[in-house]
């Protein structure tokens, strides 16, 4: 049984449909990359499997651990073990990052260039890009989930800080634990190397292959498979 089951997933988005039939299956100790160009409906399958408002699922299952989690909210999902990276991740003001984690986290902070001054401050607030996609590996590393989603962590990342983000992302790779990654470039997977990759147009997965995939788009782009799906 794989860790997630995506089956026939149809979402819609104010009245417009975004998913079209999407299947994707994800075992335990994987990483797949989710490839695709813009409005295909990556950050959508994302949302949807963090339990977000607004998006309507009309036909279609996902399974976690073969237990149907649409129906639950997304306090339940992460209970059960998944976690979103956020593309942009949110604001809390008042709610200091020491008090939203629990505990002091000196050691896992320190590896990703955490300082504790940041740990005082309303969670993301005002940080920095790079800050704020640290914060949040920060997170990953301290809950331990089980099924992490990263929806574009790369975006708005320099080298350096896409290289500290990837190193605390490989520093969780574990038998027990899969990853999905979303990115609209290769650039990351240089850091993250998937196992699977996967290219989705048009709400649906229209190929999958290996490592070499993302190297064949970052050379000849998407339009492709738009064309195809047209």
């Amino acid at each position: 049984m794989h860790l997630l089951e995506v089956k026939n997933l149809h979402v819609e988005v104010d009245g417009k449909k975004i998913l079209n039939g999407l299947e994707l299956s994800v075992g335990s100790g994987s990483v797949h990359a989710l490839m695709g160009p813009n409005g295909s409906g990556k950050s959508t399958l994302a949302h949807v499997l963090a339990g977000k408002d607004d998006y309507v699922v009309t036909q279609g299952e996902v399974l976690l651990d073969g237990e149907d989690i649409l129906a639950l909210p997304p306090e339940e999902r992460a209970a059960k073990g998944l976690f979103l990276a956020f593309q942009y991740p949110f604001e809390i003001p008042g709610v200091a990052t020491m008090t939203f984690l629990r505990t002091a986290l000196n050691e896992v902070a320190g590896r990703l260039g955490i300082e504790q001054e940041m740990l005082r401050r309303g969670v993301n607030v005002g940080f920095s890009g790079g800050e704020k996609k640290r914060n949040e590996i920060l997170q990953m590393a301290l809950l331990q989930p089980r099924l992490c989603v990263l929806d574009e962590t790369d975006s708005g990342l320099d080298i350096d800080a896409l290289k500290t983000v990837a190193d605390g992302v490989n520093a969780l790779r574990s038998p027990e634990r899969a990853f999905i990654v979303i990115t609209h470039y290769q650039r990351l997977l240089n850091y993250i190397v998937p196992d699977v990759v996967h290219v989705l147009s048009r709400g649906r997965i229209v190929k999958t292959g290996d490592k070499q995939l993302a190297l064949d788009l970052e050379a000849t782009g998407y339009a492709q498979y738009q064309e195809e799906m047209a």
